[in-house]
């Protein structure tokens, strides 16, 4: 019986995580992972092979992508060029069917974890035209007759940034895990993680700035958890004290603040902050 997933010593996962994890693996159900960007999403179909010791197979949407490329695609160009110059292949229509995800994960030796990466970026009917196939584990190949069948079931997790909505019928046939943002104390685990032996005064410091950028009214994007990693290696690297950060503080602009503010609304959000606080001295 296959070992239940519980993170790993490089992702820490939430009670909660874990079990929506183990319980889409007992049902045989696609993992379906939203959350706002930055929450690890991506990275837990690769902890969860990791953990689990298997292959990952990773299929990464995009706004052009079709269902269809996940199963296999037909080069009839190339066919009709190859016939054209005498090309004996052409007599084999299989020598034209290159092989998507769904296919390799389901002609695996071994049992994979298929990572389907940001599906709501594809058009609307994308995740319908996949219910058939991710519920059978099956399907049919009309240029050569054949069936193709998963030898091993994969385990399917597929991440969603809830961009648009999914189809009620694509939602009933996955177990659904919401990734809440982590709270301090989980935070602290997770720069553990990557930045292990930071110091205590550091760190309380940084993470209060943090989340109190975070919770400013009128923000257009949240700094994400990668984002709080990449600030950390920052203020590690030019060897900062928590002094300089609450220096800092009273410009309202965070030290290397570049890290954390992604555009120049919110640069100007809190350089407006910093002059009304500074009126008001």
């Amino acid at each position: 019986m296959t070992k239940g997933f519980s993170g790993t010593s490089s992702y820490v996962a939430t009670d909660d995580l874990t079990v929506a994890v183990n319980a889409a693996v007992t049902l045989e159900r696609p993992l379906l992972v939203k959350g706002e960007p930055g929450t690890g999403k991506t990275e837990l179909a690769r902890q969860v092979a990791a953990s689990l010791g298997m292959p990952i197979i990773e299929w990464h949407v995009k706004s052009t992508t079709r269902a269809q490329q996940g199963l296999y695609e037909y080069d009839a160009v190339s066919r009709l060029r190859d016939s054209q110059l005498g090309d004996d292949r052409v007599n084999d229509v299989a020598n034209y069917i290159r092989k998507g995800k769904l296919w390799e994960a389901f002609n695996a030796p071994e049992r994979v974890v298929l990572l389907i990466d940001e599906i709501d970026k594809a058009d609307i009917e994308f995740p319908n035209d996949l219910l058939q196939e991710l519920d059978r584990m099956e399907f049919f190949v009309y240029e050569t007759g054949e069936t193709i069948t998963a030898v091993n079931r994969p385990i399917v997790i597929i991440t969603s940034n809830n961009e648009k909505e999914l189809p009620d019928a694509f939602l009933r046939r996955c177990f659904f895990h919401y990734i809440q943002f982590p709270d301090i104390d989980t935070m602290r685990r997770i720069v553990e993680v990557h930045h292990a032996g930071i110091k205590e005064a550091l760190l309380t410091t940084a993470l209060t700035q943090f989340y109190e950028v975070r919770e400013t009214p009128g923000l257009k994007k949240k700094p994400s958890t990668s984002e709080v990693l990449d600030w950390l290696k920052l203020l590690l690297a030019e060897d900062l004290a928590p002094e300089d950060l609450q220096a800092a503080a009273t410009d309202a602009l965070p030290k290397l603040h570049g890290a954390l503010l992604k555009n120049e609304q919110d640069v100007h959000l809190f350089e407006r902050l910093a002059f009304m606080a500074r009126s008001k001295r």
